[in-house]
């Protein structure tokens, strides 16, 4: 049976515009981002098994192209368009945070960093920059591959600090182990670079280790 030949009250988009989007289930929100079924499976029942062959929509939304690709019921088409919404809600986030004051929006912050990071198959270095107001600058990627305290040049994070005028500063890395439990070889860099900036006046108010979905602020554990 096609969905159209469902009840209103059952047909996810029609649920959505009535409920809302929060009310709907992990597959009823990708049934309508699929639009359509394939031969045999309505949308529904192809988000259903889309989430099963995964394990999951995390493991969906990080999965490459090739195996995405491979997925029955998808391809390059659903490939693309599934990248163009991860990106906008990047970029949404992004203009949300460079709204805010970041101190007063600790979630936020590392829903930005957390979706920014996580799913990157490389180790990367970013860094926030922030006004005396600690509102958003910018945000840069200062360094990837393997991170660590002597891959992370102070004098490289200190030219763009000076460069965008920032007063503090917020550092963020990923683990592509999919482990955010921050190493020692982190807290020596944290602590190298706050001592680096302080003769400046810079403040660096945090350093997030994002691993997989997860964040852990230094901060939080009084490693700042």
């Amino acid at each position: 049976m096609a969905i159209t030949d469902w009840p209103e009250s059952e047909r996810p988009r029609e649920r959505l515009i009535s409920y809302g989007a929060e009310a709907l289930s992990d597959a009823e929100l990708l049934a309508i981002f699929f639009r359509t079924g394939v031969k045999g499976m309505t949308a529904v029942e192809l988000a259903r098994g889309v989430l099963t062959n995964f394990g999951g929509l995390a493991a969906m939304l990080n999965a490459g192209k090739e195996e995405f690709c491979r997925a029955h019921g998808l391809g390059l088409a659903k490939y693309a368009q599934l990248q163009a919404v991860m990106e906008l809600a990047k970029r949404y986030l992004g203009e949300e945070l460079k709204r805010e004051a970041v101190l007063t929006t600790t979630e936020l912050t590392r829903d930005y960093l957390t979706l920014r990071l996580r799913d990157i198959p490389h180790e990367v270095f970013l860094v926030v920059f922030l006004d005396s107001q600690h509102r958003v600058i910018t945000t840069e990627e200062l360094f990837r591959g393997t991170i660590n305290s002597a891959s992370v040049y102070p004098r490289e994070v200190i030219k763009r600090a000076l460069h965008f005028n920032a007063a503090a500063i917020i550092f963020a890395h990923n683990h592509p182990s999919g482990v955010a439990e921050p190493s020692q070889a982190d807290i020596a860099l944290t602590k190298r670079l706050k001592s680096a900036l302080e003769y400046l006046d810079i403040n660096v108010l945090d350093h997030v280790v994002i691993g997989g979905c997860k964040a852990v602020s230094l901060a939080e554990r009084g490693l700042v």
